[in-house]
């Protein structure tokens, strides 16, 4: 198939992935649709749940596999939004629509790219397209779910929207639920012990806290809290209990069990993990596909947003067109341009790793 009916294909399949909502878990009309396309293309299409993946026509088990995937689930549109968030509208040279910029770019360029390799016989590896769901909500649903239905995987492709840029490196999440414990008491007379006041000292020690290990990358562990609230409803009662969650950016340099022993250290609150399944990761610089983009004169990057990158237990290199800085925004939108870029960009890197 030519570049020129490969781009037209996606940007008319990303118009369709717009006008169709796919929300984390609800994104059976979107899987539907891209079955329904590869099937269209003449590929022999499987699906698990609302993950629809293909194998390339010669698989070989003998070979090693690549993985391109990416996610067609998104966030719900924000209030901000001045145009239908489900009617794609191409103006200046953009494509707007919720999920055009995240992930719908980087979905059809990397199917795009699947279709330009899928008939080509003696290739040196295989190549597994996976569109998976639940990203936008780190689920249990999507690639994680998917994977033990595939054959063994050396190394993956993330479409992201990162401006075409590697990013080798991406930050790792955790999150806390802290609670500070006190003794109820009336406020008039000075009684008890204030769960809350426990709680802002130890707040004001995990905002002052400094990780010594600093990624090159990725910079320093960030910490925030993002939430405190007690359970009193009456205004004279000293809070017995006082609970806030912390946001925890991890980089490569502490695993998640490390970070959460250090902050625990710090207070007096009891801190407990939700998860730990969002790691830290990186990819080498010397692994070949980094090697591959470096060749394309393509640049190395850190990521500070979480993908599924953190959930694919092999090196794997997060790139794709479209602008992280316009995810989650009102009235998302991708170049046309982008589109096409991202397109030759999957197909040059692919054709580097040989």
């Amino acid at each position: 198939m030519d570049s020129d009916r490969l781009y037209q294909n996606a940007v008319a399949l990303l118009k369709s992935l717009i006008a169709t909502p796919s929300f984390s878990k609800e994104e059976d009309g979107t899987a539907r649709l891209l079955h329904r396309f590869l099937e269209e293309q003449g590929v022999l299409v499987q699906q698990q749940a609302n993950n629809v993946f293909a194998k390339c026509l010669h698989f070989d088990a003998a070979k090693p596999t690549l993985l391109l995937n990416s996610h067609h689930d998104t966030v719900r549109p924000n209030s901000g939004y001045t145009n239908d968030p489900f009617t794609p509208l191409e103006n200046e040279g953009k494509l707007f629509g919720l999920g055009s910029n995240d992930a719908g770019g980087c979905v059809v360029a990397l199917t795009a790219a699947f279709l330009h390799f899928y008939e080509k016989e003696n290739l040196p590896y295989n190549l597994i397209l996976a569109l998976t769901a639940e990203e936008e909500i780190s689920g249990t649903g999507g690639i994680e779910a998917l994977w033990s239905h595939l054959p063994p995987i050396d190394c993956a492709i993330v479409g992201e929207p990162t401006l075409l840029q590697m990013a080798v490196a991406e930050r790792g999440l955790m999150v806390l639920d802290g609670v500070a414990t006190g003794k109820a008491g009336h406020a008039a007379r000075n009684e008890g012990e204030n769960a809350l006041y426990k709680a802002l000292d130890d707040i004001n020690q995990l905002r002052h806290h400094v990780f010594t290990k600093t990624s090159p990358l990725l910079g320093p562990v960030q910490t925030t809290v993002t939430v405190m609230e007690t359970e009193n409803k009456a205004h004279n009662q000293v809070p017995a209990h006082c609970r806030f969650v912390v946001d925890v950016r991890l980089n490569e340099c502490y695993t998640h069990k490390e970070v959460l022993e250090q902050l625990q250290q710090l207070v007096k609150s009891s801190l407990a993990p939700r998860s730990t399944r969002l790691r830290s990761s990186l990819i080498k610089e010397d692994h070949p596909l980094v090697q591959a983009g470096l060749q394309l004169g393509l640049h190395i990057t850190g990521s500070p947003t979480t993908s599924d990158k953190a959930l694919i237990p092999v090196p794997a290199l997060k790139i794709g067109p479209g602008d992280s800085a316009r995810s989650h925004s009102a009235d998302e939108f991708i170049y046309l341009h982008e589109i096409e870029q991202g397109i030759h960009t999957y197909v040059q890197l692919i054709n580097a790793l040989a």
